[in-house]
């Protein structure tokens, strides 16, 4: 698999189905864009998806041992996403989402959400212009668990006595490539403000049921406790801490424009 200017695409997504639709192989491409696979001698539809690329679809007749090649397959690039008009957008809560994975024990992980935020986004007429500005309110952390959330409310953890909020502001937007952008900002948590990089994928613009305009992106990055002095530790048996030292954080954000 090639893109364009014949470098391998790594990462392709590649699905192998007989005449019937039903699903006989399915994996990635290497590192040098090549995909093998054994199948029985017979009729065959190929599927391929990456990211930014249209999906490709091919039948391929693979004899009695025999072995047979699609040789080298250039993806053409995806129609980009366009753009949200420049101006005042507010994040929709009820149809957004700012979740957060850790890691327990060494083994398993722990789910969680901030049930309430508030933020907005001033979109210039150049993208990497943009400005942006989150609060999140720190007492609204739902585990599902009463009693983990409260510790986690706690002096322990958020201490949201003492910090009720975090904040995030962002006037850095570097576009890295088809729907792809980084986010730079600062987050101020517990106290202590870091640069963050958010590593956010542009979804595009839509129509709500009522016909309204929405904007949507997904973004993720990892956030590492001792930077924001949430330093809370009890270690296992063996060393092992019942707390990971990192949190992945994961936003599904929906905007309108301001009223």
């Amino acid at each position: 698999m090639l893109d364009p200017v014949n470098e391998a695409v790594r990462h392709a997504e590649l699905s192998v189905s007989d005449t019937m639709g039903r699903k006989i192989v399915s994996g990635g491409t290497d590192p040098f864009g090549s995909f093998v696979a054994t199948v029985p001698a017979g009729e065959y539809r190929l599927a391929v998806a990456a990211e930014g690329f249209t999906p490709y679809r091919a039948n391929v007749t693979v004899g009695d041992g025999a072995h047979a090649s699609m040789g080298d397959v250039t993806l053409q690039i995806a129609q980009l996403p366009g753009l949200p008009e420049s101006g005042d957008w507010d994040i929709d809560p009820m149809h957004s989402s700012i979740a957060f994975t850790a890691r327990h024990i060494g083994l398993a992980r722990i789910h969680g959400r901030f049930n309430t935020f508030a933020g907005a986004i001033r979109l210039a007429e150049r993208m990497e212009d943009s400005a942006m500005h989150v609060v999140i309110d720190a007492s609204s952390i739902d585990t599902a668990v009463k009693m983990r959330d409260d510790h986690l409310r706690s002096g322990d953890f958020l201490d949201v006595a003492r910090f009720p909020t975090m904040e995030f502001y962002s006037d850095k937007f570097v576009h890295k490539g088809g729907a792809r952008w980084a986010i730079t900002g600062a987050l101020s948590l517990h106290g202590v403000t870091r640069t963050v990089t958010l590593d956010t994928e542009y979804l595009g613009v839509g129509h709500g049921l009522e016909g309204e305009t929405r904007a949507a992106c997904r973004a993720t990055t990892e956030l590492h406790r001792d930077d924001f002095t949430i330093t809370w530790q009890t270690m296992l048996a063996r060393g092992i801490a019942a707390v990971g030292a990192s949190i992945t954080i994961e936003l599904d954000i929906q905007v309108l424009p301001k009223a």
